[in-house]
C-alpha cells in the first residue's frame, strides 16, 4: 500500500498519481487551425473528450491497437511517432506492424533491426529497407527510422505485389461471417467506385474488392500472430471497425480487446461503428483528385 506522507496536510486527491503525456508535436497542415474540434480526442462510445494522457492510458491497456491515418497528412505521421514513443514509455511494446511494408522487405527490416541492436545502424535506412517510393519517405522516414532502432520487432503487414496480382486474377474465397456479410461487401464496393471517381468498369469491381479484403485479411493475420501488445499503423479505411481489419480479426477469433484510433482531419465524420477513438487534426488544402484523374483520360 502506498502511503502519502502529506495525508494530514493535503486533500486525498493530492496523493493520487496523475498520468501525464509527453509534449505533442506542433501542427503542420495549413487548414482548420481555427476549427472548434482541432486537437480534440473523443471516446466515440461515450462521447467523452479525452486528454492525450487519458488516451494513452486506454491504449496502453489494449492487447492490439490499430491506428488509422490519412497517408499524405504530415500531422498524422507526427502523431504516430508520438504515439509509438509514448506507448513504449508506458509499457514494453510487443511488436509494431506497418501497412507500408511488404513481406519481401521483411528480411531487410529484421537485418536492419539487428544492426541497430548491435550498435551499427545503417546510414541510409531508405536503401537498407528497400523502401517503396509510393510511400513518401519524408513523411514515413522519422517513424520508421525510430521503429527500426527499437527492441520491439517491426513487421510487414501487407501483400507483395505478386500476391496482389494473383488475387486480382483468381479472387480467392474469403471465409468468415463478419467480413463476408453482404452489407460489408456492398459498402466496400461503393467505396471502390467512389475512390476511382466512377471511372472503374463494373467488371473490375469484384477483383478490386478481393484485393482490398485480402489486404485487410493479411493485416489481421499478421496482427493476430504478432507478439502483444501489438500496434498497427495503416490507412484509415483499413482499420475501420465496420469494414476493415477488425472484422477479419473477429473472423480469426482475435478481435477481443482490440482498440481502434482514427486520425481524422477536422470536418471529417467518424462514428462509433467505425472506431473507438478519434483525434482531430488540421487538414490539407482540398484537392479535386477526380478532376485530375479525368483530365488524364
Amino acid at each position: 500500500m502506498r502511503i502519502c506522507l502529506l495525508a494530514l496536510l493535503l486533500p486525498l486527491a493530492a496523493c493520487q498519481s496523475v498520468s501525464t503525456a509527453p509534449p505533442l508535436p506542433i501542427w503542420q497542415s495549413p487548414d482548420g487551425r481555427d476549427h472548434a474540434e482541432l486537437g480534440v480526442i473523443r471516446d466515440l462510445n461515450s462521447g467523452a473528450q479525452l486528454t492525450p494522457a487519458q488516451l494513452l492510458d486506454r491504449l496502453a491497456a489494449a492487447p492490439r491497437v490499430l491506428v488509422g491515418e490519412q497517408h499524405d497528412n504530415p500531422d498524422h505521421h507526427a502523431l504516430e511517432l508520438w504515439l509509438a514513443r509514448a506507448l513504449a514509455a508506458r509499457r514494453p511494446q510487443g511488436s509494431v506492424l506497418l501497412e507500408m511494408l511488404n513481406p519481401d522487405q521483411q528480411a531487410r527490416v529484421t537485418a536492419a533491426q539487428a544492426q541497430s541492436a548491435a550498435g551499427e545502424p545503417a546510414a541510409d535506412q531508405y536503401q537498407a529497407l528497400a523502401w517503396q517510393r509510393g510511400w513518401d519517405w519524408s513523411l514515413y522516414g522519422p517513424l520508421v527510422t525510430w521503429l527500426v532502432r527499437q527492441p520491439a520487432p517491426l513487421f510487414a503487414a501487407n501483400l507483395d505485389r505478386a500476391e496482389i496480382i494473383s488475387v486480382y486474377r483468381s479472387r480467392p474465397t474469403l471465409t468468415g461471417p463478419a467480413s463476408t456479410a453482404a452489407p460489408v461487401q456492398a459498402a466496400l464496393q461503393a467505396d471502390i467506385r467512389q475512390s476511382h471517381c466512377g471511372l472503374l468498369p463494373d467488371s473490375q469491381i469484384p477483383a478490386m474488392l478481393a484485393v482490398q479484403q485480402q489486404r485487410d485479411r493479411r493485416m489481421a493475420e499478421r496482427l493476430s500472430q504478432a507478439p502483444q501488445p501489438a500496434l498497427l499503423f495503416a490507412g484509415g479505411f483499413h482499420v475501420r471497425r465496420d469494414l476493415g481489419v477488425p472484422l477479419h480479426l473477429q473472423d480469426l477469433g482475435a478481435g477481443q480487446g482490440a482498440q481502434v484510433l482514427m486520425l481524422v482531419e477536422v470536418g471529417g465524420a467518424v462514428g462509433k461503428a467505425q472506431a473507438d477513438y478519434v483525434w482531430y487534426t488540421p487538414a490539407l488544402p482540398a484537392q479535386d483528385h477526380c478532376a485530375e484523374l479525368r483530365g488524364k483520360r
